[in-house]
C-alpha cells in the first residue's frame, strides 16, 4: 500500500511541475493547484500514525497525532491564498495583452 501511495504522490508532483513548466499560464495556473494539493497529501501521508482512537477523544491510550491534520490545514489555507494571487494576476495579464500565452507577453520586460 506504501508503494501504490508513493506512486501516486510522485505522479502529482510529475504533473503538477510539467503543467507549471508549459507555455500557457491557464496550464501553469492548474499545476500550481496540483502540486499544492501533491503536498498536502504528501504531509498528509507522512505524519499518519496507527493510533488506536482518533486524535480528539480523550480516552487514555495510544492515540493518533493531530499536528499532520493541523499542517495540512495550514497547506490549504497557505495554497487557496497563493492560488487566489495568481488567478488574479492571470486575470490582470489576459485582460491586457488579450492572451494567456507567455510567448505572445512581450511588455513585461519593460
Amino acid at each position: 500500500m506504501e508503494l501504490l501511495t508513493a506512486i501516486a504522490i510522485g505522479l502529482l508532483f510529475a504533473i503538477g511541475v510539467f503543467q507549471l513548466l508549459r507555455r500557457n499560464l491557464i496550464r501553469s495556473v492548474i499545476g500550481l493547484i496540483i502540486l499544492a494539493n501533491a503536498v498536502n497529501v504528501f504531509l498528509l501521508i507522512t505524519g499518519a500514525f496507527n493510533g488506536l482512537d482518533p486524535a480528539y477523544v480523550g480516552v487514555e491510550g495510544q492515540r493518533s497525532d493531530a499536528l499532520p491534520q493541523a499542517l495540512v490545514l495550514t497547506a490549504i489555507v497557505i495554497s487557496m491564498g497563493g492560488t487566489a494571487f495568481v488567478l488574479s494576476m492571470l486575470y490582470v495579464i489576459s485582460s491586457r495583452y488579450h492572451t494567456s500565452d507567455m510567448d505572445q507577453v512581450d511588455a513585461l520586460k519593460n
